[in-house]
């Protein structure tokens, strides 16, 4: 309970509500067993860690935009900088944390700060100090509602900006433990190449060095299949790799009589087993899980050495504890949530389910069922993290499992550890590298026959941070059982269910919101993207944002998560403004993930061409169906679940002397005396066209045209549409310097609220046709 508190309390600044009152629920479940005294004592380290949490996620913010402010636009910088994380190879590209000592960025001298460096020289350490010329902008975070908040991945890393290098050249080398544990990783990870067989050195990096490289296909199956961990860093790796080693010295000591004599020797290996496993999990890349295995390892090792034996449950609880004290947001980790969930469910449920399978009978089936039964045990408590990271769970994993964990824990963990330390015999590597190989292929090869199996796949909606609380008070609540209590825990477990019952209904409630219109413009970056909730329940999508040459494709991190979190999955219309890449891109995701109603074009992308994406995109709605209307039907005023939808422009089509921005869709929605006007990228001249026409234009809520630049925004078009409120599209990575100084200004002249999602991230406006109520994420207000 000590352990959970501290680790809770991080929570609460990010999400106060369910933090506070899943702990304040999971005390009053555990009051009796605990007594007043120690319900104080979790009480203070609940307030420790909330004060903890919150002063990270602000020194962080504040880190962020002082260099946001001293940067601006992405800059090249000539700098210096040292190493400070393992360098990570990706794509053939080498990755690390660096600490910028000095940066001069096109004349401008910026402070000392943190930054994600990719495209370094092979051989690089942590403490080598490097110079170079680099392409740096802050860091990129989405900030939406209906997604995780980003920010504590950065309080991890610290990194407040990331860049590309031109060029790079080592000033030093780093000395230390540190700098020889990297240069050990760059050898093992050379041999790996140069050994295993093509398709499974991915695999083999990710085992060994926690490199996650893996081919997108088969990364994607991995995951369908729930058999990431097999190639995650986890406990498993820390007994074959530590312990192995602490009972092998322990076997050589203790044969050492006149040592053995005066010394006890497993209380000698235990203290060197604490340094292994410290050692073993930074080697193994320092992942969340890495480390939590490692922590909990170490306490044992401690405990050991004491002269006591060790409980697996306090050992477990001690890791939590070290956890949370080194990172105050540990509980945004999924990955350490997932280790102690799979460590709690075998130390907890294991034995339970285990206990049915005793006199079974034939061997093979009992081992099959013990099989199935650790797998259940080790799943279970990790179903609701699970479903934060995947919108499926397949019931096909589990029998994968069953097969695929003795090869890869059994047969291609430790010959791929081993071949880590055989290099100086030829011949020995190659074996163990071919073997090692094998087994990951085989690993591969169930992982992909099991993501095939769709129809044995259900899909799980993403919990809520009232639903997840929820959870953790049921834990407590099981955990405060005394044995003979089995009525009372099953009492509780029914309660949280009828519990859960009741939230997933308000959450997708909440998710169709009705009776009012809600235009919801989401943080894609240098980009557009707009959900617009209609009074009759309809969702309509404006745009899905996209950036050439960003490997980000904004349906996938930001679109989908969104719908995923409202629980729905049709959009009944479908709209791009104009045929650019910021624009569509994110559309092809989403459209291969949900049902489409119809499709809204201006049609010069079909006409003059506009990338293989817009053609992928058709193609698309062409086989599934989906009508594609274009201005010729839409211009006009129609009624369409109680709002007035009114299409100004490209009217009656789209004119071939403009640029596709000026043939934007402009559409004005109208609910009783509320307004909200969506422009595309229209520029100077689709706003005279519109002027020109006398069309209707006058709107509370204005989506500024093409980003904010200097091009759009004309003063006679902000004094016809008359704004409260005005949102737009701009990525704090973005070349073009959006939003320009001179349409700030006119906005700032005009006392229109000007909300950018570089700074303000989502952004959502709702209005029942007399109130407006406007919300942003990053003010939470």
């Amino acid at each position: 309970m000590a352990a959970l508190s501290l680790v809770a309390g991080g929570i609460w600044a990010l999400s106060p509500w369910p933090a506070g009152l899943g702990f304040l629920t999971a005390l009053l479940l555990g009051f009796r067993t605990l007594g007043p005294r120690r319900v104080a004592l979790c009480g203070l380290l609940f307030v420790v860690g909330a004060l903890r949490g919150a002063h990270a996620l602000s020194s962080y913010d504040a880190e962020r935009f002082a260099l946001r402010d001293a940067i601006g636009d992405p800059r090249r910088c000539a700098f210096t900088a040292e190493v400070d994380s393992s360098p990570i190879e990706q794509r053939g590209s080498i990755g690390f944390l660096a600490e910028v000592r000095e940066a001069d960025c096109e004349g401008a001298s910026l402070p000392p700060f943190r930054a994600r460096v990719y495209g370094g020289p092979q051989g690089l350490a942590r403490g080598d100090v490097v110079s170079g010329v680099a392409d740096f902008a802050p860091t990129q975070l989405f900030r939406n509602f209906g997604a995780a908040d980003p920010r504590p991945s950065g309080v991890r890393s610290g990194a407040v900006a990331s860049g590309g290098a031109l060029s790079m050249s080592v000033e030093s080398r780093g000395l230390g433990p540190l700098s020889w544990v990297d240069r050990a990783r760059n050898r093992v990870r050379s041999r790996i190449v140069a050994t295993f067989p093509p398709l499974a050195v991915p695999m083999a990096k990710a085992l060994v060095l926690g490199e996650s490289d893996l081919d997108p296909d088969d990364d994607a199956a991995f995951r369908a299949s729930g058999l990431s961990h097999l190639l995650a860093v986890s406990g498993t790796h820390l007994v074959f790799a530590v312990v192995s080693l602490v009972n092998a010295l322990s076997f050589v000591l203790v044969r050492w009589e006149a040592f053995a004599a005066t010394v006890r020797v497993a209380r000698v290996a235990s203290a060197l087993g604490v340094v292994l496993s410290l050692a073993y999990a930074d080697f193994a890349g320092g992942s969340g899980s890495a480390f939590r295995a490692a922590y909990m390892l170490s306490v044992g090792f401690v405990v050991t050495a004491c002269g006591r034996r060790p409980s697996a449950v306090r050992c477990l609880a001690a890791s939590m504890l070290l956890g949370a004290a080194l990172d105050p947001l540990v509980a945004c980790d999924v990955s350490f949530l997932l280790s102690v969930a799979a460590t709690a469910g075998l130390i907890g449920i294991n034995p339970v389910l285990s206990g049915f399978v005793q006199g079974l009978r034939p061997r093979p089936l009992a081992w099959l069922v013990q099989s199935l039964a650790t797998t259940t045990s080790a799943m279970l408590p990790c179903v609701p993290l699970l479903s934060l990271l995947s919108s499926e769970v397949g019931l096909a994993g589990m029998v994968a499992n069953v097969f695929a964990g003795p090869i890869g824990e059994a047969c291609a963990l430790p010959l791929c550890l081993a071949h880590a330390v055989v290099s100086f015999w030829p011949w020995l590597e190659r074996g163990t590298a071919m073997a090692g190989g094998g087994a990951l292929l085989l690993v591969r090869a169930i992982a992909r026959l099991s993501a095939e199996q769709s129809q044995l796949r259900f899909a799980l909606p993403v919990p809520s941070g009232f639903e997840l609380s929820l959870v953790g008070a049921l834990g407590v609540a099981l955990l405060a059982l005394k044995r003979g209590q089995r009525l009372r825990g099953l009492f509780a477990a029914a309660a949280a269910l009828a519990g859960l019952g009741a939230l997933e209904r308000a959450q997708a409630a909440a998710g169709t919101p009705r009776g009012a219109l809600v235009a919801t413009v989401l943080d894609v970056g240098q980009g557009d993207s707009t959900l617009i909730d209609f009074p009759d329940g309809s969702l309509w999508l404006v745009d899905g944002g996209g950036f050439v040459g960003s490997p980000v494709d904004p349906g996938k991190t930001v679109i989908l998560p969104e719908l995923r979190a409202r629980r729905r999955t049709r959009i009944d219309v479908m709209i791009l403004s104009h045929p650019h890449p910021d624009h569509f891109t994110g559309l092809e995701s989403v459209l291969g993930a949900v049902e489409v109603g119809e499709f809204w074009d201006t049609g010069q992308g079909l006409a003059q061409g506009a990338g293989p994406i817009y053609a992928r995109i058709l193609a698309q709605l062409r086989e599934r169906g989906v009508p594609v209307l274009t201005p010729s039907e839409l211009c006009g005023e129609r009624r369409i679940g109680g709002v007035q939808v009114q299409v100004l422009a490209p009217c009656p089509g789209f004119r071939r002397e403009l640029g596709a921005n000026d043939n934007s869709f402009v559409i004005r929605l109208v609910l009783g005396a509320r307004a909200f006007l969506f422009t595309g990228d229209a520029e100077h001249e689709a706003e005279e066209n519109l002027l020109a026409r006398g069309a209707p234009l006058r709107a509370d809520f204005l989506k500024v045209g093409h980003h904010g630049s200097r091009t759009s925004s004309s003063p006679a078009f902000l004094d016809a549409v008359q704004p409260l409120v005005a949102t737009m599209g701009t990525g704090v990575r973005n070349r073009f310097g959006h939003p320009h100084t001179p349409t700030l200004e006119k906005l700032a002249a005009r006392n229109i609220a000007a909300l950018r999602s570089d700074r303000h991230g989502a952004v959502r406006l709702e209005t029942n046709g007399s109130s407006l109520r406007v919300v942003t994420v990053a003010d939470g207000r």
